[in-house]
């Protein structure tokens, strides 16, 4: 059936209606009411575009524009490079969003036929406009995801940013994390950069964690917006739980629950306690130069220190390693002697540097020393879960 042909009858029916409204008007002894409109089916339809008016909005808020008495029959929305930014219709093509974030202190022009078989066609135009944020902050993933190829059942995820975020919430919500299969975990902010992730307890064998940090576009307080949006999928190996007992001056070994080695070990001294708690794997290298200065001992101090250690697994951000010490093999097994580490022989150092990775845990037992802090890299295994779920302290 051709438009010509619909419209005829339409005209037609409408003819005989209006006749009809005639006669009875004129039957009256009421005069005959002057219609102020067109009937709605005659109406023009019309064109609204959001934002209304004009702006600025977040790159992330899409542009919408919609029909009313009619569809759209073409939109478009150009940036001021000439860019066409893409769109999607809705199934009843009187919607139209923006499906890509626009850019920072940017216009756009955006230009929007309607159409009605009954009333034609109008256009609107208007323009667009974006923040222009007092700074942009960048979210680092950390672990990196690039880190290992695979990690331990202790990975606590963290988002480090590089301004001070005052809108915690509006971050929070901009974080996302998807675990397969799925465990409950949850953010909690350890100051005002860093926000980190971790399930009630360790991660399942097997489980591929996936973070997504959303938060281009995003307000996340005084004037700051996130820079760019960051990905990472983090899988999760075989569980290694390492148990250092500075009572029994031995270390035991477990992989998924099992134990698989028990080594003579030296914690810290009782001068130079190893924390206690949960210490996970963040790092592992040939090599590490050890110098108290670091940390604010140095030299004429009799307890400063400067020297090369090998075969080192970083347990701590506080200077505690697992590595080879075989200045004091005599001693392990027997007395705590070391600066805090966790010393080995150095074919159990080696051993070590083999097996442990990032994410695998070493629980300290026994060591006389303070617990270690939740800042301390993966510290966060040492905030109870019931407090962990309320985020972190306020400021």
């Amino acid at each position: 059936m051709s438009v010509t042909r619909t419209l005829g009858r339409f005209g037609a029916a409408l003819a005989a209606v209006s006749a009809a409204v005639s006669v009875v008007a004129g039957c009256s002894d009421l005069p005959a009411r002057k219609v102020d409109s067109a009937p709605p089916l005659l109406q023009k339809p019309s064109i609204s575009i959001s934002p209304d008016n004009g702006g600025p909005i977040a790159p992330r808020q899409p542009i919408v524009v919609k029909a009313d008495r009619g569809t759209l029959a073409a939109v478009a929305v150009t940036a001021e490079s000439g860019k066409s930014i893409a769109g999607a219709l809705s199934p009843d093509q009187a919607t139209w969003t923006s499906t890509e974030p626009l850019a920072y202190g940017a216009g756009y022009q955006v230009s929007a036929d309607a159409i009605s078989l009954t009333a034609g066609r109008v256009r609107r135009t208007a323009q667009v406009n974006t923040v222009t944020p007092r700074t942009q902050t960048f979210a680092e993933l950390v672990p990196g995801p690039d880190a290992a190829d695979s990690y331990g059942v202790g990975t606590v995820i963290g988002v480090r940013f590089d301004e001070n975020i005052t809108d915690r919430a509006a971050a929070t919500r901009a974080l996302e994390v998807v675990s397969n299969p799925p465990q409950p975990g949850a953010w909690y902010w350890m100051d005002d950069r860093t926000a980190r992730y971790r399930p009630e307890r360790f991660w399942q064998p097997g489980t591929t964690v996936t973070v997504h940090a959303n938060v281009y576009g995003v307000h996340l307080g005084d004037g700051v917006y996130g820079q760019e949006d960051r990905a990472a999928t983090y899988r999760i190996h075989d569980a290694w739980i390492a148990k250092a007992d500075g009572g029994s001056h031995q270390m035991q070994i477990f992989r998924n629950g099992q134990l698989v080695s028990t080594m003579p070990i030296s914690l810290g001294s009782p001068s130079n306690p190893t924390h206690l708690g949960t210490h996970v794997v963040s790092s592992k290298s040939q090599s590490t130069l050890m110098d108290s200065c670091t940390f604010g001992l140095c030299p004429p101090n009799p307890g400063a220190y400067k020297q090369t250690v090998y075969l080192t697994v970083r347990i701590s951000d506080d200077g505690e390693y697992t590595h080879s010490a075989p200045w004091s093999v005599g001693q392990q097994g027997s007395t705590n002697v070391s600066h805090g580490c966790v010393n080995l022989s150095p074919a159990n150092a080696q051993w070590m540097l083999d097996t442990f990775g990032v994410g695998d845990v070493i629980e300290v037992v026994n060591s006389g020393g303070t617990p270690l802090p939740v800042w301390d890299t993966y510290g966060g295994w040492m905030v109870p879960w019931a407090e962990w779920v309320k985020g972190g302290p306020t400021t």
